[in-house]
């Protein structure tokens, strides 16, 4: 470790018994070394990491953690982040059938998801329907409604739409006429 000139003797931490007295005697002399401080560097070698099996893979892997989806831990601390289904919903299934139902009317509009756009709309409160129908919200008033927003989906070029229904609503019923309508008059669901 030491050498022949005083400024390229390094100590390096060594234990005492294998310094020499010549060695401490360089180290303690004015010399170009005296105005570094001593390294003490360790080197701890680690075994290699044991082969694993196809049953027996460690948790830390970094492999393992591109197999697994993320945790509800995870999706907690980013709740921002959106799937991929969220993100392409509005492109695979542009039209969205909204369909309202109060105690007085009936309305139904299709709109383009991307662009909020109404592309056709019906309701049972209309002028030219509140006139002529005997009541507004009935089984009946369900089924013109449905016919009506066929036929202007179709006069605007659109001829599939899609229908998500709210937390806990079941297709029935009213609904379910307004939607059964409209698939008879030549609509796709998708």
């Amino acid at each position: 470790m030491a050498s022949t000139s005083s400024c390229s003797s390094f100590s390096f931490g060594l234990p005492p018994s294998r310094s020499t007295t010549s060695d401490k005697l360089k180290l303690t002399s004015l010399s170009c070394i005296s105005s570094f401080p001593t390294l003490s560097i360790s080197i701890n070698v680690k075994s290699p990491p044991p082969i694993h099996s196809s049953n027996n893979v460690n948790k830390d892997s970094f492999i393992q953690a591109a197999w697994t989806r993320r945790s509800q831990g995870e999706l907690a601390k980013r709740p921002n982040r959106k799937s991929w289904k969220q993100r392409t919903d509005m492109y695979m299934r542009p039209f969205l059938l909204n369909v309202f139902f109060s105690r007085r009317f009936i309305q139904a509009k299709v709109m383009h998801r991307s662009t909020s756009k109404v592309i056709s709309i019906a309701s049972t409160n209309a002028k030219d329907l509140r006139n002529t129908l005997p009541s507004l919200t009935d089984h009946n008033a369900c089924r013109i409604i449905g016919k009506l927003i066929a036929e202007r989906s179709k006069d605007a070029d659109v001829y599939a739409m899609s229908y998500e229904p709210r937390k806990d609503e079941r297709i029935e019923g009213k609904l379910g006429i307004v939607l059964d309508t409209i698939k008879e008059n030549g609509i796709i669901f998708v």
